[in-house]
């Protein structure tokens, strides 16, 4: 083991003219470099951009595949299903979007790209589906939303102002 010394200036250039510099003493091994240049910062991330939100792109990916049933152009939901390599049973869960009240289904398409995560979920909508009417469907889903976004300061976003109309409609 062999005692290093390396003198460092830390501060602007020019700064220790005056022959004052910090000195660093190390132990390290003769065949061993010392590098004290500090090590590279990596570049910062770039900021997230606003992402679709997964519900409104299951909503879609749903109305295309109600459309492809309606029109014939697959018999039937397992076809869906094989085609693209998910379960039945996850087909039918996204399905039942489809028995979402069209103003929810309205309000849900119109959600803006955002980048924290989402207010709104497929599984929080799975219950809504479930309920017979608009009338009730509607009533929960108001409640959702203002439980889920009074943790959020309280305001959601939309591309048109479905949310109002459906707030309106229902006070």
């Amino acid at each position: 083991m062999h005692e290093q010394v390396v003198e460092i200036a830390l501060g602007p250039k020019g700064a220790f003219e005056n022959g004052s510099e910090g000195a660093l003493k190390r132990r390290v091994t003769t065949d061993r470099v010392v590098n004290v240049a500090a090590k590279a910062r990596r570049p910062a991330k770039p900021p997230k951009q606003p992402q679709p939100l997964r519900v409104v792109e299951l909503l879609r990916k749903a109305q295309e595949w109600r459309r492809q049933l309606d029109a014939g152009d697959v018999r039937t939901q397992a076809e869906i299903a094989r085609r693209e390599g998910i379960t039945r049973a996850r087909v039918t869960q996204i399905m039942a979007l489809m028995r979402l009240a069209p103003e929810i289904q309205d309000l849900i398409l119109s959600l803006p790209a955002m980048e924290r995560g989402p207010v709104i979920t497929e599984r929080a909508l799975r219950p809504i589906a479930r309920v017979e009417t608009s009338t009730a469907q509607e009533l929960i889903f108001r409640q959702l939303l203002e439980e889920r976004t009074a943790y959020r300061g309280g305001h959601l976003a939309t591309n048109d102002d479905s949310a109002a109309s459906l707030h309106s409609r229902q006070a």
